[in-house]
């Protein structure tokens, strides 16, 4: 049987593409490529069935650990067959979970919709037109359904705020959590995965246009610089969005509740206070 031992469930934002990176570099760990297979999560994906995504798992080395990462297995309420759905083909998997400062996961969620350009407008309207971008930061709520299903002991929750500070040492927890074979080593060249920081509204057709080598080549030869530039500053957002003091003091409310709810989960852990500083520091 190619099944996976442990899913990288999520959060959207939270580093899952490096934690990925990390652990597919390290020997005796396989992970699937596409990183997001969202067999879980996609009904057209789920509906290809079981054989379909066994066989993401075949190039796995005898004995290797296998993974797979999906952020869309902790999109609720977007996708709400997640859980059921692995708990009809696994067994008892291990769950490793990421998040981060809500508040700061949101803005980088609207930039990322904004480059993908499924989001247009500013900040402020994408908070009324999609939910989604606080309810994916809920992480109690997200959670909370595998804690059940599968308890707690299962489930390994993460902080991108400690990836980021102690890498190797995160590292080396979640090799042991998943049972990989020897101590993992933290490679430089995948500290940051899916980086996200230029801003660039993608357009149609933007690998033939934009990604390819050729296509740019042509760019310089038969453009001008000064309208390369003004094109390029047409589809990119200048500076990182940034919620207004109003907005920031409903949706602290709301992750505080949260955060109340993924506490019944992991009492006293320490990412309750890492990935939420806006509540430690109002303590």
């Amino acid at each position: 049987m190619a099944l996976p031992d442990f899913l990288i469930v999520g959060a959207m934002k939270c580093g899952t593409s490096t934690l990925a990176a990390q652990l597919g570099a390290q020997r005796g760990v396989f992970m699937t490529s596409p990183k997001e297979p969202e067999f879980f999560s996609q009904d057209a994906h789920h509906a290809r069935g079981r054989a379909w995504y066994e066989q993401l798992f075949d190039a796995a080395p005898e004995g290797a650990i296998r993974g797979e990462a999906s952020t869309g297995y902790t999109k609720l309420p977007t996708y709400p067959k997640v859980v059921p759905r692995i708990a009809d083909l696994l067994v008892a998997p291990k769950i490793v979970y990421l998040i981060r400062d809500p508040l700061d996961r949101l803005v980088s969620h609207y930039i990322h919709e904004w480059t993908m350009g499924e989001i247009r407008g500013s900040l402020s309207e994408a908070l009324t037109a999609y939910p989604e971008l606080v309810a994916y930061g809920c992480y109690g709520m997200q959670i909370a359904p595998y804690a059940k299903r599968f308890g707690r002991e299962r489930i390994l929750l993460v902080s991108l705020e400690e990836l980021q500070a102690e890498p190797q040492a995160v590292l080396e927890r979640v090799a042991a959590f998943i049972g990989a074979p020897g101590r993992p080593v933290w490679v430089q060249e995948h500290a940051r995965a899916n980086a996200s920081a230029e801003r660039f509204r993608r357009v149609p057709l933007h690998g033939l246009l934009i990604d390819n080598p050729l296509a740019t080549v042509l760019r310089r030869t038969l453009v001008p610089q000064a309208l390369r530039d003004r094109l390029k500053r047409a589809r990119q957002m200048p500076d990182r969005p940034a919620l207004t003091e109003a907005e920031r003091t409903r949706l602290i409310a709301v992750f505080a509740e949260d955060r109340a709810r993924l506490a019944r989960v992991f009492p006293g852990h320490a990412a309750l206070a890492r990935s939420y500083p806006f509540l430690v520091e109002a303590s």
